[in-house]
């Protein structure tokens, strides 16, 4: 059995930041996963944004 994969720091305070402008835009946020698979994490706020962020704490939107 592996050990459980955690965030970087560079995500943790991405992540900080986007959750933080999302709910200030009174979009909701429905999920906030970490993909063990990949190490990414992945935000689903409103009823269609979604949002990836790498290992390096860069992101985007996905289409």
């Amino acid at each position: 059995m592996s050990r459980p994969l955690h965030p970087t720091s560079q995500q943790e305070s991405k992540c900080y930041v986007l959750c933080q402008n999302l709910t200030a835009s009174f979009l909701s946020i429905h999920i906030l996963r970490l993909d063990e698979r990949t190490g990414n994490i992945y935000i689903l706020a409103g009823e269609e944004t979604e949002i990836l962020i790498f290992r390096d704490g860069q992101w985007r939107h996905l289409a």
